[in-house]
């Protein structure tokens, strides 16, 4: 295994773990920003008022994403495969 095959193996490995979490993490702070705003609006200093629109964003993201998220982490997982596949020959 060359170093030009690990730092492609990682490259891969962190551009496709922050695409995986890119959606939930984005809808997340979106959503977090929004119930910052009406907070600081309305002066309603609840701290549990924030966890469930976050949660149940969270939860609908991966509800419509889900899919799209296994089929990123299968074909990497695929690539890793094909790549040790590749090593032992």
């Amino acid at each position: 295994m060359t170093e030009n095959m690990i730092i492609t193996v990682m490259k891969d490995a962190v551009y496709t773990g922050i695409m995986v979490s890119a959606p939930v993490l984005i809808v997340s702070l979106v959503i977090g920003l929004i119930i910052s705003i009406f907070q600081a609006t309305t002066q309603i200093q609840e701290q549990t008022l924030t966890f469930l629109p976050k949660l149940l964003a969270a939860i609908a993201v991966l509800f419509i994403t889900g899919s799209w998220m296994l089929h990123m982490m299968t074909g990497f997982m695929s690539r890793i495969f094909d790549m040790i596949t590749n090593i032992t020959r």
